[in-house]
């Protein structure tokens, strides 16, 4: 299933412009537009922002992986699985394993850019590295619930409606863009408890510091819990339609 959804990719390779042109257009735009008026200049907002701009990246892109599921259950093609020797979980499971090509190329061509414009992460190659993973790691886990979502609503309108509403606000009501300190107590209270802040902190330590903080275990821990609850909903859920 996951040859198969790479294949759907390379025959389709407009999957890919959400993972190629976001990044460089959200970085350059983003870093020039607010690098003065929040840090005095784009260099020293880069820090900042990166790790925001990979953690926004893929958490989009995994909401992709809800509203293709849906796209296939509305033309039939999982009718087709019915009859073949497969664990129920595979058709759903297949997408997001080759869907963690997208996560990687998000997230890679982030850095790349911050590298282009003045960014020099002072965790190395392997603070870099270990980012990158847990950006994947966490668009992989909440994929699950987009997965779900697939195969309870009618449409892959829906789904991305749906989706866009959820992610959108945690994401810019996170600390991925801005400083926590700059904003009201009662938001500042929602931002802190956000799991994109996590997810967004946990980069950063990784990326700019090289150690591996309280936050990366937190994000973690969310992931594995998300994974817990979601990946038996969708599968329930999808063998209802069987």
């Amino acid at each position: 299933m996951a040859r198969r959804a790479l294949k759907k990719m390379r025959r389709n390779p407009e999957q890919f412009f959400d993972v190629t042109v976001q990044p460089l257009l959200f970085t350059a735009m983003f870093a020039y537009i607010f690098g003065g008026a929040i840090a005095g200049g784009v260099k020293n907002y880069l820090p900042v922002l990166i790790p925001g701009i990979v953690a926004q990246t893929v958490l989009t892109t995994c909401m992709a992986t809800g509203v293709q599921l849906r796209e296939d259950m509305e033309k039939g093609v999982f009718d087709r699985f019915k009859s073949l020797p497969m664990a129920r979980i595979a058709p759903l499971a297949g997408p997001m394993v080759a869907d963690l090509i997208r996560y990687l190329i998000a997230a890679g061509l982030t850095f790349l850019t911050g590298v282009v414009i003045g960014y020099r992460p002072h965790g190395g190659v392997l603070g870099v590295l270990g980012a990158v993973l847990l950006a994947i790691v966490t668009g992989w886990s909440l994929a699950w619930i987009f997965t779900w979502l697939g195969t309870i609503t009618k449409s892959a309108k829906s789904v991305q409606g749906i989706s866009m509403m959820i992610l959108f606000p945690l994401t810019f009501l996170s600390n991925a863009f801005v400083p926590v300190s700059t904003l009201p107590g009662w938001l500042a209270a929602f931002v802190k408890v956000n799991p994109v802040s996590h997810l967004v902190s946990g980069t950063r330590t990784l990326a700019n510091q090289g150690s591996v903080g309280a936050e990366v275990g937190w994000t973690l821990l969310a992931c594995l819990v998300v994974v817990a609850v979601f990946a038996p909903l969708s599968t329930l859920s999808y063998r209802r339609h069987l």
